[in-house]
């Protein structure tokens, strides 16, 4: 079976594998207190053109969305999400259970707009009966979405100014940040995330680190306490020299984005070859994640060679699947697939 159900199949990029060999022995103080974690933090700064933003080093991406929200919001405030955002989807009501409530909104392909998030805040403050009602105070994003579309600049410029407006937090999900950052048009960098987030994270875990979720925090409301809140929700790993060395080999060299670059290069060659056979694409992801739109007959003959996640049957006889791609997605393993989908 050659798997493409998902970006975490494998373990780790070699370089991070072979840095936790070398350093394995060298004594530490534990808890991120340590030279590995001071500079990963440090070259992650510098790329996001941000020196005095904290950086901190989670395990999970659930974890991550968790703390952060519970660090962010008092009681009563909830956060704004895309109705098919990870935390209204994937998370098992983790938010929920950190008590803050997810506000989802409608979307069809995993973004919100400007407009959208406007009309929605004023919808609620012109309510006479709000404080009855759990008050949106941050907005939740991912890029790329849990559909691999992304926010151009000049959208998250947009959604950026109208939190200010509104007085909302904006928190950038960056599980799969990698796969956006090195897509093709006018894509925000790190730098503009800095900018024009509150807080957002560099996810390691599906970019080729072991596991590991970097957040970067330029709101100084949210830096208050944030490595006590940590603590409290269990993610202040005690062996935390772990994480400084994964993302210290991240962005030492542009290993990082070349990771990225070659997920997201096998996935436009998957794209070609589905749009070559005439199969539709679910969405329109310039991303390491596909969802070509298959026949049933066919796909049953690709499930039986192959691994892929599911996302919507249609009346048609035709079901969407999404495709996953990796740092580790071997070039061979692509061109069967490739010529698997020609033979159908």
């Amino acid at each position: 079976m050659i798997r493409f159900e998902c970006d975490y199949l494998e373990g780790a990029l070699s370089e991070i594998m072979e840095r936790l060999t070398k350093t394995n022995m060298v004594q530490t103080p534990g808890y991120g207190m340590d030279e590995f974690c001071s500079s990963a933090a440090e070259k992650i700064r510098k790329e996001c053109a941000a020196p005095q933003a904290d950086v901190h080093f989670l395990m999970g991406g659930t974890q991550t969305n968790t703390t952060v929200i519970a660090a962010s919001l008092r009681p009563h405030q909830g956060v704004i999400s895309a109705v098919t955002g990870h935390v209204n989807t994937h998370e098992d009501g983790a938010i929920e259970e950190s008590g803050h409530k997810v506000l989802a909104l409608p979307s069809r392909d995993g973004k919100l707009t400007a407009s959208q998030v406007a009309d929605y805040m004023d919808a609620y403050w012109g309510d006479e009966n709000h404080e009855h009602i759990v008050q949106p105070a941050m907005l939740y994003i991912s890029q790329p979405t849990e559909n691999g579309t992304v926010y151009s600049l000049p959208e998250l410029e947009m959604i950026s100014a109208v939190c200010r407006e509104k007085n909302l937090l904006l928190f950038v999900d960056g599980a799969r940040l990698g796969a956006a950052l090195v897509c093709q048009g006018n894509m925000p960098a790190l730098a503009d995330l800095a900018r024009l987030s509150d807080v957002f994270y560099i996810g390691g875990t599906k970019m080729g680190a072991l596991f590991g979720e970097a957040v970067v925090i330029t709101n100084e409301n949210i830096k208050k306490d944030f490595r006590c809140i940590m603590k409290q929700r269990g993610a202040t790993l005690a062996k935390g020299r772990l994480l400084g060395v994964q993302f210290d080999t991240l962005f030492t060299d542009g290993l990082y984005c070349r990771a990225a670059r070659h997920a997201v290069e096998q996935a436009m060659r998957l794209r070609k070859a589905v749009e070559k056979k005439g199969w539709e694409l679910y969405y329109d992801s310039p991303t390491n994640q596909q969802f070509p739109v298959v026949p049933d007959a066919s796909l049953a003959k690709l499930a039986e060679k192959y691994s892929f996640a599911t996302w919507a049957h249609l009346e048609d006889g035709r079901t969407a699947v999404r495709f996953c791609t990796s740092w580790a997605t071997r070039r061979e393993d692509m061109d069967e697939l490739i010529r698997d989908i020609e033979k159908l």
